[in-house]
């Protein structure tokens, strides 16, 4: 039974009598984990005085937990508040060493509860004074609809807008850049760009999701063309040197080979994983796994995700194996009837063969004045015909069962291994899938509800598929659970895919596994279990807000990250940054800019500012006849003493609290007219 959460301070439904309204705020409006997380990340990471708007009654994602959107909000914010009062008492809450509490001074977030974010209640949270606001609701509609309200109503405001369909998001991030455009003109382009970001939290989260099913140890950030792979790699054995790669980012947890410990969090202290360290650490840091930058490709332009077994309709998957077989018995028995027919009768070979054909087609005369050989092999030959018919009629019963079933869902083959299997094909497992597949993964999905927002898309791609649900008995070995290489359990519900993970591993105990919760206190003891039970077998627990969070937290401070990377239960997040107005960059060299366990420079933009592509994230423009693409601007081989001046770009890697920092002395409000 879940205890009385008392109410948080400072959180009126109205505006106080007499009380100025605060202004430069930010507005986090939602329905889900996400937006809680996300007013958590913007409050005790980077100092922000937030509002959150919730719905009212409980959570519909979760509606057997005792507690409504509020209580979960106001439970989740105090346990991150206990948090950093602890981190605070031991020292350890600062980044760069001194006083610099992110929270000093800033009032407990405020939240409202309504049905509907109209006018009245955008207006009743401060949207005209605002800073940012954040619509991050499940439903795709309502955000839009909330979008054009509260441009209308603030066209200066900072948008994040949480879509799933890409392409009405950028026609959405368009439009509403215009109007900010024609409401203030003049205004800096590089404000302009960061007035409308649309973001998928199911897009940022699928990358990592993949790569855990994929290697475990494996993910990729895209960087104007190029791909940043951060590996994991074991601790180096006895007398052997750990491989940096290009730089180190990130130490493993010492606990990460205790089949009894658990993945290190922000609350792990000197056990829990150490980002961005520097060489000191890592050199003292023996018996601990670490997350290296190991290379850097070019990535292809967008291409579609492939389709499982080829294009066309090879002969594989129009008739079966049997069949296949009885015809090449058959065409055998007709080339040895051929071959005896010239050695017996002295025929030639093409004569011989014509004879043959007639025979099995019973056109032929019986050869009554012909030698007794003669005689004999068109009898075999008759029999030969007779044995052509059914097979004949069994290839025009598969081909037609074959085209009839085209449009339908691909069952699982009989000799498929080594494939992942992915139970769910909502938004974020559609999204997975999608990944999967371009990196060219068998995949095999397993879904309850044929009507998932996934299974149009499993069936265009020729993607196997099972229907059912994965709690009853005989749905995963469907799935060839027993031969796969991993499971990817991202349902929306915890105890299903607990559930669907507990039946795998008792099917086969060393399958790799990943699964989404929400819950960091529930996932912590499933991932303990799990590791106690298999310690030889990989096991990872994720939360999709927990990984979307910091993204959508960057976006309301008017920046971008190209992505982000799990390390542990922790997020290292690589951002491109312009270095003037940043005193920590501009005018330091690349070794004195760094700053252990807060962010690194990897890289810097030297394409001259005018020609600078404005989405690093995204691929240059590839040439329409396919020729060579142009060369990145980004300089990834960089000097310790090369100095950083204001007009650069640079990538870095950094942890939130490092980022918050950085963006923390770049914060202002847009004046008011």
């Amino acid at each position: 039974m879940l205890g009385f959460v008392s109410p948080l301070p400072q959180q009126p439904g109205r505006p106080q009598p007499g009380r100025p309204p605060s202004t430069g705020h930010m507005i986090v409006c939602g329905d889900d984990a996400l937006a809680r997380r996300l007013a958590v990340e913007l409050r005790f990471v980077y100092g922000e005085r937030v509002t959150l708007l919730l719905p009212p009654g409980r959570d519909a994602n979760s509606p057997e937990t005792p507690l409504t959107q509020r209580g979960r909000a106001a439970a989740l914010f105090g346990r991150m508040s206990a948090a950093m009062n602890r981190t605070a008492g031991n020292g350890n809450g600062s980044t760069g060493g001194g006083s610099s509490d992110t929270n000093a001074g800033v009032e407990a977030v405020r939240i409202m509860e309504a049905p509907e974010p109209s006018d009245d209640v955008l207006e009743e949270a401060g949207v005209d004074r605002a800073a940012a606001l954040a619509l991050v609701y499940d439903d795709d509609e309502r955000n839009i609809r909330a979008a054009l309200t509260a441009r209308r109503l603030n066209p200066r405001l900072r948008l994040v807008i949480r879509l799933y369909n890409r392409k009405l998001g950028l026609h959405l991030e368009e439009l509403l850049d215009q109007a900010a455009a024609v409401a203030m003109p003049g205004i800096d382009p590089a404000t302009l760009d960061a007035s409308t970001t649309v973001l998928s939290d199911a897009d940022t989260a699928a990358p990592a999701l993949a790569a855990t099913a994929l290697t475990g140890s494996s993910k990729v950030i895209q960087a104007e063309g190029l791909l940043l792979r951060a590996a994991e790699r074991p601790p180096p054995g006895e007398g052997e040197t750990a491989d940096p790669g290009l730089c180190t980012l990130a130490l493993l947890s010492s606990t990460t080979n205790d089949p009894a410990g658990a993945e290190g969090s922000d609350s792990s202290g000197d056990e829990g994983p150490e980002l961005l360290p520097d060489d000191r650490s890592v050199a003292a840091a023996t018996g601990r796994g670490t997350v290296v930058l190991e290379a850097i490709s070019r990535a292809d332009p967008d291409r579609p995700a492939t389709r499982m077994g080829g294009r066309g309709a090879p002969l594989a998957q129009v008739f079966s194996r049997r069949l296949r077989w009885s015809a090449l018995g058959f065409v055998l028995a007709a080339v040895a009837l051929v071959i005896v027919s010239v050695l017996t009768t002295e025929d030639t070979l093409l004569h011989s063969a014509y004879l043959i054909l007639l025979d099995l087609l019973s056109m032929n005369d019986p050869s009554e004045d012909g030698s007794t050989a003669r005689k004999i092999i068109q009898i075999f030959s008759g029999v030969a015909g007779i044995l052509l018919l059914p097979l004949l009629i069994a290839a025009v019963l598969e081909a037609f069962g074959t085209l009839r079933t085209a449009s339908s869902l691909r069952r699982p083959p009989r000799g498929l291994s080594g494939h992942v299997v992915l139970l769910g094909l909502g938004k974020i497992g559609t999204r997975v899938l999608v990944r999967l597949r371009e990196l060219d993964i068998p995949v095999v999905v397993v879904e309850e509800d044929p009507e998932a927002r996934g299974i149009p898309l499993a069936r265009s791609m020729h993607v196997p598929t099972v229907l059912g649900d994965v709690t009853q008995e005989g749905v995963l070995e469907a799935a060839k659970i027993r031969r796969a290489h991993a499971l990817l359990a991202l349902t929306s519900i915890d105890t299903t895919n607990l559930e669907a993970t507990l039946y795998a591993r008792s099917v086969k105990p060393d399958l790799r596994v990943a699964l989404r919760l929400y819950d960091d206190e529930f996932a912590t003891a499933v991932y303990r279990t799990l590791r106690t039970a298999h310690p030889q077998a990989l096991t990872r627990s994720r939360s999709v807000s927990h990984l979307a969070a910091p993204s959508f937290a960057v976006a309301m401070m008017g920046r971008q990250i190209l992505g982000a990377v799990p390390v542990e239960r922790k997020v290292m997040l690589f951002a491109a940054l312009e270095v003037g107005g940043h005193p920590q960059l501009e005018g330091r060299t690349v070794e004195q800019a760094f700053r252990a366990g807060a962010w690194r420079v990897l890289a810097i933009d030297a394409t001259p500012p005018a020609d600078r592509n404005p989405d690093l994230a995204a691929l240059p423009p590839y040439p329409p006849d396919g020729g060579t693409p142009p060369p990145s601007g980004l300089v990834w081989d960089l000097h310790p003493g090369y100095v950083l001046r204001a007009q650069d770009r640079v990538v870095i890697a950094a942890t939130r609290r490092g980022l918050a920092e950085l963006l923390r002395r770049q914060r202002t409000v847009l004046p008011r007219q």
